[in-house]
């Protein structure tokens, strides 16, 4: 069982919970932004964890308290080698509970960006599934905030020249992606109906960024849904081998 953490209304698992549920994998869902306790520790029986996004910043416990017990959570996984499968901002959490840092950065993402595979990437067991050439990947983003530093035992897996850390990995099992693969076009479109600080800083032209958003729906699907099969072959091969 993978337990996902949602950490604002309107970012549910989505389309990668629908992936997971194709493998086999049942999503719990701790609806953190609605008052629902989060662990500090993994809990027995859970095989994998999806920390997913939100408006917030990592280290905004004043504004999201339970992001204390998030980041404590992300950690008790990583240092046990639970697989975790971090969106956007729990990205960016899995990478504050491990020792790294995220900032406003000076490019804020919105719609659809191309992203690359480093040459780690390219040889890591979830990276290499994406269906997508390595040096151009369609990738749906929604973010001002950048993991400017990662941690010492990260390995970074995906990048472009807006943000240098799009993705990452932690261990064997841990996983963090700054970009959104579980959002279809229908959220991009709820998303940009909202009054949003990262929308309003990035200067971009919703009904233009909608458009795009949608045309590239169906290559965003066949990138991401294989790169979510092959987590959730890590949370089957954690299960099998006896995690908690």
């Amino acid at each position: 069982m993978v337990l996902a953490i949602q950490n604002d209304p309107t970012d549910p698992p989505l389309m990668v919970g629908e992936w997971l549920a194709e493998a086999g994998i049942a999503v719990q869902v701790i609806q953190a932004c609605f008052g629902e306790q989060v662990p500090a520790v993994v809990p027995a029986g859970v095989h994998g964890l999806l920390p997913l996004g939100g408006v917030m910043g990592a280290t905004d416990d004043d504004i999201a308290p339970w992001l204390v017990a998030e980041r404590a959570l992300l950690a008790d996984a990583t240092a046990r080698g639970v697989p975790v499968l971090g969106l956007c901002l729990g990205a960016q959490l899995l990478a504050t509970a491990t020792g790294g840092r995220v900032e406003l950065g000076p490019v804020t993402e919105i719609g659809v960006v191309s992203i690359a595979r480093t040459p780690d990437g390219l040889a890591d067991f979830v990276m290499g599934a994406i269906g997508a050439p390595g040096d151009d990947i369609p990738a749906g983003q929604w973010h001002q905030d950048h993991i400017v530093e990662l941690p010492d035992a990260a390995v970074l897996l995906l990048t472009n020249a807006g943000c240098r850390v799009q993705g990452f990995r932690i261990g064997e099992n841990a996983y963090g992606l700054q970009l959104h693969p579980e959002i279809d076009a229908d959220t991009f479109e709820s998303w940009a109906g909202m009054a949003d600080e990262a929308l309003e800083r990035s200067g971009q032209d919703v009904v233009e960024a909608c458009a795009q958003f949608r045309a590239a729906e169906g290559d965003l699907i066949r990138a991401w849904r294989p790169m979510t099969r092959a987590w959730a072959d890590l949370v089957w091969q954690y299960a099998k081998a006896g995690g908690p």
